[in-house]
């Protein structure tokens, strides 16, 4: 039952999946971030299946493709992560020092530098997405829930840039070093799964997530000072993008 509170609140926070209201106890939060994969999971999932009805069962155009696959982890989270990508290209692109960006990363107002590397953003994952083909889907789905394990990694294990923020709160009501061993495993598993079902592609498609992770690292400490909840959806979001571009380009230049 403690684990299902636990599923739950990981669910209710990083997603829009109706979930039972639990409160958000010690006891519940110990687990929580281990549950964070679960989201990627059901984002997976649904990209595969939809993915898979457009290309056999309907006659579709690729940009309608591309526009579903593209919306589809957005609907799921309710954009929670792009929220963190905007915040964070604001924050860089301000050029102030790590107050100036922590501020940025606080304000509720949308910049004008997010606006436009949110455009690109869905412009390049979109195109991406139009090169796809039934191939590409397996090792995909597995890309959704492998960003997540990787994002909850970097919340049990690098410094805060704050004392407060829901960031923080999940760091100080995890059981970290239980927490890192599941999130690692689950890594493991869907790194593995995506090798193994597309051996280059999919292994420098996890090649590329980690060299994203070690950029997130960086770019945290040397230009925050620690991870937030903003960065770390950053990271997210990018390391989804890096893994899709090597699966589809990589594939599509060998396999085509």
């Amino acid at each position: 039952m403690r684990f299902l509170s636990s599923l739950a609140v990981a669910l209710s926070m990083y997603s829009k999946i109706p979930v039972p209201t639990v409160d958000w106890n010690e006891k519940n939060m110990k687990h929580a971030m281990c549950f964070f994969p679960v989201v990627g999971v059901v984002t997976g999932a649904l990209e595969y299946a939809a993915g898979y009805v457009l290309l056999t069962d309907t006659e579709c155009g690729s940009f309608f493709f591309a526009a579903v696959m593209t919306l589809i982890p957005i609907l799921v989270t309710g954009g929670i992560h792009m929220d963190g990508f905007a915040d964070t290209m604001d924050a860089i692109s301000s050029y102030g020092d790590r107050e100036k960006k922590l501020a940025v990363l606080k304000d509720p107002h949308t910049g004008a530098f997010a606006v436009i590397w949110l455009c690109a953003y869905f412009l390049v994952n979109a195109a991406l997405w139009s090169e796809a083909d039934l191939s590409v889907l397996p090792a995909a789905a597995l890309m959704f829930p492998l960003s997540r394990a990787l994002s909850g990694i970097s919340v049990v294990s690098f410094t805060a840039a704050k004392d407060s923020g829901i960031l923080r709160t999940f760091q100080d009501g995890a059981q970290r070093r239980r927490v890192r061993i599941v999130l690692l495993l689950w890594a493991a598993v869907c790194g593995g799964g995506m090798v193994w079902l597309s051996p280059l592609p999919g292994g420098l498609a996890l090649a590329a997530a980690l060299l994203v992770f070690l950029h997130y690292f960086c770019l945290s400490r040397k230009q925050f000072g620690g991870i937030t909840g903003d960065l770390a959806g950053y990271f997210l979001q990018v390391c989804e993008l890096a893994m899709l571009a090597a699966l589809i380009l990589v594939g599509g230049c060998l396999w085509k």
